[in-house]
C-alpha cells in the first residue's frame, strides 16, 4: 500500500509540475498578445460565434496543450474549448484586478507613511536646531571646549540662517506691510499669487479676461447701435409728421 501511494504521489507531483508549466506558458502568451480585442465573442447566450479562426495562434497552442491533443492546421476551433479558454482569461483578469487593487492599497499606505515620515523628519530637524542652540549656549561659558563634529557642523548653517538679522528683518517687514494692507488689497494680493503660481490658473485668467472684454465691447456696441437706430427712427417720424402737416393742413385745419 505504501509503494502504491508513493507511485501515485510521484505521478501527482509530475502532473502538477506539468500543469504549472502549462499555466505559466499560458499566462506568458496572454500577457504578450496584443490582439485579444479582435476575438469576436457572441452577443448573447445561444448566438452564433463566427470568426473562431481569428483566435491568435499562441492561445490555440496553449489550449491544445491544455486538452492534451494538438489541432491540425486549418481545423475549426471547438466552441467548448473557446468557452473554457474565455473562463480562464476571465479568471486571470480577476486575479490581475485583485492584484491591482492590492497594489493600489499598498501604494496609498506607502504614501501615508512617506507623509508621516516627512513630518517627523521636519520635527526632528527643528528639534536638532534647538539642541544645537543649547550647545552653543553651553559652549559660550569659559573653559568649555569648542570642538565640533560633523553633526554640529551640519546644523550650524541652519542655525545661522535662523539668526540672520537681514532675513529676519525682511521677513518681519514683509509681515508688517501685509498686515497694514486693506482687506481688498489682501484679497488682490492673494488672488495674484494664486494666479501667478499655477500655469492652469494663468491660462484660465487670460481667457476669462479676454472673454469678458469681448462681452463688454459687444454689449456697448449693441447699446450704441440700438440708441442710434431709435434716434434715427424718431427723426424720420418727426420729418414725416411735419411733411404731412405741411401737405394736408396748410390752412390750420
Amino acid at each position: 500500500r505504501c509503494a502504491e501511494l508513493q507511485i501515485q504521489l510521484t505521478e501527482a507531483v509530475s502532473t502538477l509540475a506539468g500543469q504549472k508549466e502549462l499555466v505559466a506558458k499560458l499566462e506568458h502568451d496572454l500577457s504578450t498578445i496584443q490582439a485579444l480585442s479582435a476575438v469576436h465573442r457572441p452577443d448573447a447566450e445561444g448566438a452564433a460565434a463566427p470568426g473562431l479562426e481569428k483566435i491568435p495562434e499562441p492561445i490555440k497552442e496553449a489550449t491544445a496543450l491544455f486538452y492534451g491533443h494538438p489541432l491540425a492546421p486549418g481545423t475549426a476551433f471547438p466552441e467548448e474549448q473557446v468557452d473554457s479558454l474565455l473562463s480562464i482569461i476571465s479568471s486571470q483578469r480577476e486575479r490581475f484586478r485583485a492584484k491591482n487593487q492590492e497594489l493600489e492599497g499598498e501604494n496609498r499606505m506607502l504614501q501615508h507613511t512617506v507623509h508621516a515620515l516627512q513630518s517627523e523628519l521636519d520635527n526632528l530637524r527643528a528639534d536638532n536646531i534647538k539642541l544645537y542652540e543649547k550647545i552653543k549656549f553651553l559652549q559660550s561659558y569659559p573653559g568649555r571646549g569648542s570642538s565640533r563634529d560633523d553633526t554640529e557642523q551640519r546644523y550650524s548653517s541652519q542655525y545661522e540662517e535662523r539668526l540672520d538679522p537681514f532675513s529676519s528683518f525682511s521677513r518681519k517687514e514683509r509681515q508688517r506691510k501685509y498686515l497694514s494692507l486693506s482687506p481688498w488689497d489682501k484679497a488682490t494680493l492673494s488672488m495674484g499669487r494664486l494666479i501667478l503660481s499655477n500655469k492652469t490658473a494663468r491660462t484660465v485668467a487670460f481667457f476669462y479676461t479676454l472673454l469678458l472684454h469681448c462681452l463688454v465691447f459687444l454689449v456697448l456696441y449693441k447699446t450704441a447701435w440700438s440708441e442710434s437706430v431709435g434716434r434715427d427712427c424718431a427723426a424720420f417720424c418727426a420729418k414725416k409728421y411735419a411733411d404731412h402737416f405741411h401737405q394736408f393742413h396748410k390752412n390750420g385745419d
